[in-house]
């Protein structure tokens, strides 16, 4: 078994299938059929199988799946450690991210960043906080800034602080600006929320709908809308209120196309974490990278881990 059957083996199960995966690789599908043989043959047990809408994992095959990503997240540690020695300001970094923390002041340090590291590879991508878990448990990302945090044995979280969230809502409501007594007070109105996916929480996604559950409020009326730019804009334009991250609707808030509601009994924030590899290498750029996250991120108030990975009601 070596680091190119496990490769391939991965490329199947992530294109889920022979085809997509000599396409992506650029090879002819008996060659990685036949390569995927040889690793079964050498591991004495198949690792797919074959079912009505394409190929699955067996049993033997999901047990293989972690160690192939830990192993070749290792082998790219390796090659990154080697090119780290010609230069310690060059080479690639990856960045990923939740999508909604984008619209944050990241933008700002990642400028200072490639300012300071012109021959830093760069990359950032935007995708949902399991996946940030995901894609830097891999090794496809460097490292990672998401909600919360889950309990991967091969990650390592830092909190960066703690950020507020509002109640938001357009500027001719009739309780914008205004303060009030209770949530209960808002339990009639429409929310818009980020619709949840069934096997990958967003912590984000699901607040509206737990706290409402908490105060024994029962269930509310709510419209499901994956863009946050979309919710900002349903919000102006009166189709309902939501539940934003005070950075996000910064902007909005000081051009006064939102307004929001203070709410006395509702107090949450969420944290937020920068995501390592447990034990993975960092080229010198890197941890120049996570001390600028660490120090500048948001200018949040640094809070200890400890258990406060849930938000705060």
């Amino acid at each position: 078994m070596d680091g190119e059957a496990l490769s391939t083996f991965l490329m199947v199960y992530r294109h889920r299938g022979f085809s997509n995966a000599a396409r992506v690789l650029n090879r002819t599908q008996p060659a990685i059929s036949h390569r995927i043989s040889l690793l079964e043959q050498d591991l004495g047990i198949p690792l797919f199988e074959r079912t009505s809408t394409g190929i699955a994992l067996t049993q033997a095959g999901r047990v293989l799946l972690p160690y192939a990503e830990r192993a070749l997240a290792a082998l790219q540690d390796a090659e990154t450690a080697v090119r780290a020695l010609k230069t310690e300001d060059a080479g690639p970094l990856s960045l990923a991210v939740v999508g909604t923390l984008a619209s944050t002041s990241l933008t700002g340090i990642l400028k200072q960043f490639a300012a300071d590291h012109p021959f830093v590879d760069l990359a950032l991508q935007t995708t949902r906080s399991t996946e940030v878990s995901d894609l830097v448990r891999r090794g496809e990302a460097t490292m990672g800034v998401r909600y919360d945090r889950d309990g991967s044995p091969d990650l390592q979280y830092e909190c960066l602080g703690r950020e507020r969230m509002l109640v938001t809502c357009p500027t001719d409501h009739g309780m914008a600006g205004s303060s009030i007594r209770s949530l209960a007070e808002l339990v009639r109105e429409r929310w818009i929320a980020f619709p949840e996916i069934p096997g990958q929480r967003e912590i984000w996604a699901s607040h509206v709908f737990s706290i409402f559950q908490t105060f024994g409020l029962g269930e509310i009326k709510w419209t499901p809308v994956d863009s946050l730019t979309a919710q900002k804009r349903l919000v102006e334009a009166g189709f309902g209120i939501a539940l934003m991250m005070e950075s996000a609707v910064k902007e909005e808030l000081s051009a006064g196309t939102l307004a929001t509601i203070d709410v006395k009994d509702l107090t949450l924030s969420i944290p937020i974490f920068l995501v390592t590899r447990d034990g993975g290498f960092l080229s010198a750029a890197a941890v120049r990278l996570r001390k600028l996250l660490s120090t500048n991120y948001l200018g949040l108030e640094p809070v200890h881990v400890g258990n406060e990975s849930q938000a705060m009601v």
